[in-house]
C-alpha cells in the first residue's frame, strides 16, 4: 500500500473514532433529554387525571346539592380553580429550589384538568340557545369577576405563607 493510502486510512480511522465517540455522547444526551421530556408529560398526565376526577366529583356534588337551574358545580370549580392557580403559581415561583416537575404536575396538569372553562362555554351557549339570556349573562359575569377575584386572593394567600 502506498504511503498516501496508509495516511488516508489512518485519517479515516481517527475521524471514525472521533465521530463514533461524538455520536455516543449525542445518543446519551438525547436519551437524557428524552427522559426529562417524558417526565414532563407524565407529570401533566397524572395531574390532569386527578384534576379531572376531582372536577367531575365536585361539579356533580355541588350540582346535586344546589340544583341544576344555574350551573353551580362548574361555577364553583372555575372559582376554586382560579384561586388554586393563583396560589400555586405564586408558591412555586417563590420555591425556586423545588423541582420544575411540580410546575407540570400542579398548575398545568392538576389545575388544568380541574378547571372547566370549555364546559363553562358550552353551558353558556346552551343557556343562550334556550333563550335563558339572564342565566347565560349572569354565568359569564360572575365567573369572570369572581374568578379574577379568586386568582387575586390566591396570590395574596400564596405571598402570605411564602
Amino acid at each position: 500500500m502506498s504511503p498516501a493510502k496508509i495516511l488516508a486510512t489512518q485519517i479515516d480511522a481517527r475521524i471514525c473514532a472521533r465521530t463514533t465517540g461524538f455520536a455516543r455522547k449525542v445518543r446519551v444526551g438525547l436519551k437524557r433529554s428524552h427522559t426529562r421530556s417524558m417526565t414532563k408529560y407524565l407529570m401533566v398526565g397524572i395531574g390532569g387525571a386527578l384534576g379531572s376526577i376531582l372536577r367531575f366529583w365536585v361539579s356533580g356534588y355541588v350540582g346535586d346539592q344546589l340544583g341544576a337551574r344555574f350551573p353551580y358545580g362548574t361555577f364553583i370549580v372555575n372559582c376554586t380553580g382560579s384561586f388554586l392557580i393563583g396560589f400555586f403559581v405564586t408558591i412555586l415561583a417563590q420555591r425556586t429550589h423545588w423541582s420544575p416537575n411540580w410546575r407540570y404536575l400542579i398548575p398545568i396538569g392538576f389545575i388544568g384538568g380541574y378547571t372547566t372553562f370549555s364546559a363553562f362555554e358550552l353551558e353558556v351557549f346552551r343557556s343562550f340557545q334556550e333563550g335563558e339570556f339572564l342565566v347565560a349573562g349572569l354565568n359569564v359575569v360572575l365567573s369572570v369577576v369572581v374568578g379574577f377575584a379568586s386568582v387575586w386572593l390566591g396570590v395574596i394567600a400564596g405571598r402570605t405563607i411564602s
